[in-house]
This record gives structure tokens, C-alpha cells and sequence, in this order.
């Protein structure tokens, strides 16, 4: 996922792009993208519910 929906549709300078975009990217994806799978939670709604 992080490839086809982050990585390929940029083009980085360095290092340190490259490794900001992915932390964006994985803050995003873990609070603010919901999933049909679980049941169109964010996976930190899902564990927040669910880890209890």
C-alpha cells in the first residue's frame, strides 16, 4: 500500500524527504483512513475499541 499510494506518485530529493513523507504517511493511514475491514474504523478507533 505505502508504495502504490505514496512512493510512486512522488519523486524525493533525499533522505530526509523520503522518510517524512513516509511518517506522514503512516499517521495518516493509522488516524485518519477508515477501512472497510474493520468495520469503517481507522485502525486506531479499531484498537482503541477493541483492545479493551
Amino acid at each position: 500500500m505505502l508504495k502504490s499510494e505514496m512512493y510512486y506518485l512522488r519523486k524525493f530529493t533525499d533522505k530526509n524527504d523520503l522518510i517524512s513523507a513516509i511518517e506522514a504517511y503512516i499517521r495518516y493511514y493509522n488516524t485518519r483512513h477508515y477501512q472497510i475491514k474493520l468495520s469503517c474504523m481507522t485502525p486506531m478507533e479499531y484498537h482503541k475499541t477493541h483492545a479493551a
